[in-house]
């Protein structure tokens, strides 16, 4: 799609509802804040929800089912992450639309949104199901561990439909710059996840089934919720139930921008499957370790996470308005904040790890795994942010391809030519855990000059 002139984006009625965020006209600070925020509370409250499941299992269960479900992230992200592309497609071209004016195209693009997480959903309910078993034992999963993490993957993925449905769903609403319905919902349905927790684990002694389950459930009340909104809004981007279809060009551009970034992720998960086996290969109570770590690094990478999708949308909006001068101002701003935060948060977590990881388990051996994680990717996670944030802006400029095989190159082929020299040299944890800070900072590097190049070929394009 190209880009639509300011004169063009000047006759889209500037009346914004109120959960909306004119992207457009007026200083971006304060504006892209407004917009984080509630993203960061949400990726923060969704984990904390998570962490929970964690907690129920680790202290009412024990360290095995601890590890069953840590296990079982790299694997799921990896089956899921073609298809969550689709909703980064989604959120670029609502963004593009929306930003230009084009309230028709930007009405075709919600029904094919909806409708394509519905299928999609579908589709992988038979792929996780088939394949759940055979590629944790691929991946090295010890027996004690297997039963429970294939139990688990195989209820969770019964949830698919409705967890594509809230993330498309989410991806819309974001487009238009409404963060905050979407932490609403989400609150409401984290709550119900923790009650679930605790009801079918403590009570009904349902032990990994029960926090699948409950995790299923929360999922199809925010689906729901989102469904709700995007049915009762009157702005452009309505949905009307009976008009859900798929419109082949909006498709063919969704697939054309979310295909890679998918991709993208799915390969990212793929390195880290690599590492996860590599981890599963020194024991259970390494794995419970390593997962109880993860964990609390999420909450770093999900408060950076915003500023990602920030840059998505706002970068959209404004190439749809034909404003390209402002990307530069985002990509700056964007990539303060991310710093800041990561810096913040990824070495106070490092700081209080000892404590954080005791919620997790009181298992000793399990803490000090933990410790070694955080004291070395924590520690340098704003890497991580700042390499995100050039993805979205590159992306939110309509190219999707060209980060794709960059951080495919940078930082998972970096990984896994890591793993098959460097780590078999010195064969230790720490050796493994060095492998991300590294690839962050050279992808980054390499980013930063292909904005560089298409941020000039789009202005010569445009005068």
């Amino acid at each position: 799609m190209e880009p639509q002139t300011a004169e063009a984006h000047s006759e889209h009625p500037k009346q914004r509802r109120k959960y909306e965020i004119d992207m457009v006209n007026g200083p971006l600070f304060g504006k892209i804040l407004l917009f984080a925020i509630p993203l960061m509370l949400s990726g923060i409250l969704q984990l904390l929800f998570n962490a929970a499941d964690m907690i129920v299992i680790g202290h009412f269960v024990g360290s095995h089912a601890l590890a069953a479900v840590g296990s079982t992230s790299s694997l799921i992200n990896l089956l899921v992450n073609v298809f969550m592309g689709l909703s980064v497609g989604t959120n670029v071209l609502v963004a593009h639309f929306y930003g230009g004016g084009q309230q028709e195209e930007l009405k075709e693009m919600v029904h094919t949104a909806i409708t394509t997480a519905l299928i999609s959903g579908c589709i992988l309910i038979f792929i996780g199901m088939l394949l759940a078993r055979p590629l944790l034992q691929i991946m090295g999963t010890p027996a004690d561990v297997l039963d429970g993490a294939a139990l688990y993957m195989r209820i969770f993925f019964a949830g698919m439909p409705v967890m594509m449905t809230y993330n498309f769903g989410s991806a819309i609403l974001r487009a238009v710059g409404d963060t905050k319905r979407p932490l609403y919902y989400l609150l409401i349905s984290g709550v119900v996840n923790v009650i679930l927790n605790l009801v079918f684990v403590i009570f009904f002694s349902m032990e990994v089934a029960g926090v699948a389950l409950a995790t299923v459930i929360s999922q199809a009340i925010s689906a729901g919720l989102v469904i709700r909104c995007l049915v009762k809004t009157k702005s452009a981007y309505q949905l009307v139930l009976k008009e859900l279809r798929i419109v082949p060009d909006k498709l063919w551009k969704m697939i054309r921008i979310g295909v890679p970034a998918g991709l993208q992720g799915a390969l990212f998960s793929l390195s880290n499957v690599l590492i996860q086996s590599s981890v599963n290969s020194f024991g259970a109570i390494a794995m419970a370790g390593n997962t109880a770590a993860s964990n609390i690094e999420g909450f770093v990478y999900t408060s950076m996470n915003s500023f990602h999708q920030t840059a998505i949308s706002f970068t959209g909006q404004n190439y749809g308005a034909g404003k390209l001068k402002r990307i530069r101002t985002i990509l700056f701003v964007c990539l303060v904040m991310v710093t800041g935060v990561g810096l913040v948060m990824g070495n106070a977590g490092y700081f209080f790890s000892g404590t954080l990881l005791k919620l997790y388990t009181t298992d000793p051996e399990v803490i000090q795994y933990g410790i070694l994680r955080m004291s070395i990717i924590c520690t340098a996670y704003c890497l991580c942010g700042m390499m995100d944030v050039m993805v979205g802006i590159i992306r939110g400029m309509g190219y999707s391809v060209m980060p794709m095989i960059v951080s495919l190159a940078g930082a998972c082929g970096f990984r896994i030519i890591w793993l098959l020299t460097v780590f078999r040299i010195y064969r230790s944890l720490e050796c493994l855990y060095w492998s991300y800070p590294i690839s962050w900072a050279l992808t980054f590097a390499v980013h930063l000059i292909c904005f560089i190049i298409v941020y000039r070929r789009l202005v010569k394009k445009m005068t």
